[in-house]
């Protein structure tokens, strides 16, 4: 799948949003790659997933980890294409932590995975989580709306690579301008 394909599919699902955002990172942007709504397809699922599995399928994966709740659905899907478990974490207290008797065992080679990277804070601390007992073999995500701006100090591959506009609240023309802003993201639901 080209990146033409993938935003086709986005736009398709209705998953490419314009408006004003506020995104997890804390940024506000005019758009938000909203990917439930292309990943509610099993088979769009699957499609963008397999892209990600072929581009690490020599790598060997133990382990594919992703952050809750946007990542789960990438994370479980690449692992089913692996052949490899799936764990995810969540944010406790600030922080990224695995619950629900999720775990790195010594050696495991891990793929972290992300529906979405802006500037790749999430996925850090699933890095770094990961770095703890087990070795990562390398980042992935559907979409890098970064526009080369997320680093990683590993192999970091994303189906779709797109430089979408964000500016800080301060700066931002859409609060400017007086548009309401929207916040669709997941990092404050609730327990």
């Amino acid at each position: 799948m080209d990146s033409q394909t993938a935003l086709d599919l986005f736009r398709k699902t209705g998953a490419l949003l314009d408006g004003h955002f506020v995104l997890t990172s804390g940024l506000h942007s005019p758009n938000y790659f909203q990917c439930a709504r292309v990943l509610q397809y099993p088979w769009y699922a699957e499609q963008l997933c397999t892209v990600i599995a072929d581009h690490f399928q020599s790598a060997k994966i133990d382990v594919v980890a992703s952050p809750a709740v946007g990542g789960i659905v990438v994370g479980q899907e690449v692992a089913r294409l692996l052949g490899c478990r799936a764990v995810f974490a969540e944010r406790v207290d600030g922080r990224m932590v695995l619950r629900r008797g999720f775990e790195f065992d010594k050696g495991d080679k891990v793929l972290c995975v992300e529906d979405v990277v802006t500037t790749g804070g999430s996925i850090g601390e699933i890095i770094d989580l990961a770095r703890t007992i087990a070795e990562v073999a390398g980042v992935a995500c559907i979409v890098d709306r970064s526009g080369g701006k997320a680093e990683f100090p590993l192999p970091f591959f994303a189906v779709l690579r797109m430089n979408i506009e964000t500016y800080n609240p301060a700066d931002c023309p859409l609060c400017k301008r007086g548009i309401p802003a929207y916040k669709p993201g997941s990092r404050n639901l609730q327990k």
